[in-house]
């Protein structure tokens, strides 16, 4: 790491990088828990234990849930009201580093957009350096996608997790330095966490254990209100969107979900591990759970409760996964768990293109036969699970070479750009 430092300036040992890394920092949220601390990881292994890592969070709290803070780490309250914040940090870093997954998406938020794309204009208007490091692109509105393009431009450099979201950028007009590597949670080790199913007598005393990482699309995406009822809102002056017909189809999934739990149990005698990658997911956990014939046989897990290595553990140990979360299926991907998608975006979809399983296993959430063919699917893993495990664990390999360039390129650019010289 020293030897990196010294190159980095041509002469000498180089003084301390100042990083900022900007992401969905501070939310219950598996897979930002995940990335984020392989962020580090890289970041450290490349720039040296002498660098300063600043890290903007939602919740300062849940975030000193799995990351120590310490002269070299701080933690920066990130508020609702966040360009002030983000300018001056901006300024205050050599490096500027956009580490959300979902950096170039507004399915969920266009106001987590908005701050990803506003730390780019900060770093490029202060002449810091800016990259977006292996990040996804996908569904926005017109607006946004202006606003994305003009921004990505403005980037140092790009690097997206799969190829579908480059060929989106450069389809979308991104003329800014594009690489293609893996998502940074395929380099998570997981840590020993105090639950470990084994030891579990729930899960041992199931004949296996189904994984539901279900997400209520019809709530989505959260939006901008100065107020509404507390049941909507998510942190405000974040609301879920609703109408009577979005709350109608709402009950139809929740609905549809029981309905599987209560088969799968009748039928195969397996557990259920009801799986909330963010908080956001409870509501429709615990609806499933609370309509349920069979609730001694169905569990929560999610991530307000469990680290992102407890619930890797219960990931990677499951029979099936139906999964509407991508990195349930990333982090359960090691252990090759057979995996079906209800998909919703972009995301899953180029996942499961890059496992040649889109055709098999990659259901839209709003066909009318959903739950039908989800029936079938889920029988057809359970009884043959070989292939599709196969798949999992060959693009899994492909996947681990791949994110080894994560920190090749993040070293390769600091030392082109003389970052922190």
């Amino acid at each position: 790491m020293e030897e990196a430092a010294t190159k980095r300036q041509g002469k000498g040992p180089a003084k301390p990088v100042n990083v900022l890394l900007v992401g969905y920092n501070g939310a219950n949220n598996t897979g930002a828990e995940a990335r984020l601390i392989a962020v580090i990881d890289d970041v450290r292994t490349v720039l040296g234990p002498e660098a300063i890592i600043t890290i903007p969070a939602l919740n300062v709290k849940n975030l000193k849930r799995y990351v120590i803070e310490s002269p070299k780490t701080r933690i920066v309250h990130l508020p609702t009201i966040f360009w002030p914040t983000l300018w001056w940090l901006a300024r205050s870093s050599d490096l500027v580093m956009l580490v959300e997954g979902s950096t170039y998406i507004d399915t969920y938020s266009s106001g987590l957009l908005k701050a990803y794309l506003w730390a780019t204009r900060c770093a490029k208007n202060a002449n810091k350096a800016c990259i977006a490091y292996a990040v996804d692109a996908g569904e926005m509105s017109q607006r946004n996608k202006e606003n994305a393009v003009k921004e990505a431009n403005r980037t140092d450099l790009i690097i997206t997790r799969t190829q579908g979201a480059a060929d989106l950028l450069r389809k979308l007009g991104v003329k800014a330095p594009i690489k293609v590597t893996a998502d940074t949670a395929l380099s998570f080790r997981p840590g020993d966490g105090k639950y470990d199913p084994a030891k579990d007598p729930w899960w041992v005393s199931s004949k296996g254990v189904i994984g539901l990482a279900m997400v209520d699309f019809h709530r989505l995406p959260v939006v901008v209100k100065l107020w509404g009822p507390s049941r909507e809102c998510y942190k405000w002056p974040f609301y879920y969107t609703t109408s009577k017909q979005r709350t109608a189809a709402s009950e139809r999934l929740a609905n549809g979900y029981v309905e599987q739990v209560d088969r799968l149990i009748d039928r195969h005698g397996c557990g259920i591990a009801l799986v909330c990658m963010d908080q956001m997911d409870e509501d429709m956990a615990y609806k499933v759970l609370g309509r349920t014939r069979h609730p001694g046989m169905v569990r929560v897990f999610s991530s307000r409760d469990y680290n992102a290595s407890e619930m890797t553990a219960m990931l990677r140990n499951l029979k099936v996964l139906v999964t509407s979360r991508y990195h349930a299926a990333v982090l359960a991907m090691e252990a090759g768990i057979p995996t079906v998608a209800v998909g919703h975006d972009a995301r899953l979809r180029e996942l499961f293109n890059d496992m040649d399983l889109r055709e098999e296993l990659f259901l839209d959430y709003d066909r009318e036969d959903l739950f039908k063919v989800l029936d079938t699917k889920i029988d057809q893993l359970l009884s043959s699970p070989d292939c599709a495990r196969k798949a999992v664990l060959d693009c899994h390999r492909t996947y681990m070479e791949r994110v080894k360039l994560n920190r090749e390129l993040l070293s390769d650019f600091v030392n082109g750009r003389g970052v922190g010289a």
